[in-house]
């Protein structure tokens, strides 16, 4: 099974290449460009340095929320476009579920945090057990008060990952016991999360038609805020 992925759900872009489970090759940009201008360009190059084709493929995957609303569009609309064109499998995998990747050393829980803005962070809660993650919480949109409430009375290590890991860690850290920092390396968000997550899902028999993939905002945009508060 080989999966290509894309991550753009925040500032910094990549894109995966997996084979069963061994990573083959991953590229991460985090230069302030934007993901239309070089995301295609990072997937060709991968696949060519690879000696992989589009033939190749078994799926293509995608972070599909939430995060940053345009960065997701971008993410989806490559995903979809390459796996309609070669008859793929298009899958769309939770962007926190896939960041929860990068703590699946730690044992205990995985906090997963990425900056909403309007003093919100979008979050989801899985433990570690083994390698494995189960997952506590479905995604939401919280404030960083209901987050410190969801976690004070919890005894268990718990590790911060994503791009909002270190505003949550600042914040909370003083009043809720037992948090952890994880490496700047292992804080991102990665396509090589997204790979393991989309293999997983494809192990379980479930289809995966691009044509139903939508992105997950959780909630709604500026403009369509303003329009409903008229």
């Amino acid at each position: 099974m080989r999966i290509l992925a894309f991550e753009t759900s925040a500032k910094a872009a990549s894109v995966a290449l997996l084979d069963e489970e061994k990573l083959i090759g991953e590229y991460f940009q985090d230069c302030g460009q934007t993901h239309s201008r070089t995301l295609m360009k990072m997937a060709q190059d991968l696949l060519e340095n690879c000696a992989v084709t589009v033939d190749d493929l078994t799926a293509v995957a995608c972070a599909s929320g939430p995060g940053s609303f345009t960065g997701v569009r971008i993410g989806v609309a490559a995903a979809k476009g390459m796996a309609w064109g070669a008859g793929l499998p298009c899958v769309g995998v939770s962007t926190l579920e896939a960041m929860a990747q990068q703590a699946c050393m730690f044992e205990g829980l995985v906090c997963c945090a990425m900056d909403a803005r309007r003093e919100q962070v979008y979050h989801a809660l899985f433990r570690c057990e083994g390698g494995v993650l189960t997952r506590l919480t479905d995604d939401c949109a919280i404030s960083l008060a209901e987050l410190e409430e969801s976690l004070k009375n919890v005894e268990e290590p718990k590790i911060m990952v994503g791009d909002g890991a270190a505003l949550c860690y600042n914040t909370l850290s003083e009043r809720v016991r037992g948090c952890v920092l994880a490496p700047t390396a292992l804080r991102q968000q990665r396509a090589s999360g997204v790979a393991l997550v989309a293999r997983r899902l494809l192990l379980t028999g479930a289809k995966f038609d691009g044509a139903e993939l939508i992105p997950n905002y959780l909630r709604l945009s500026q403009a369509e805020r303003e329009r409903m508060g008229r």
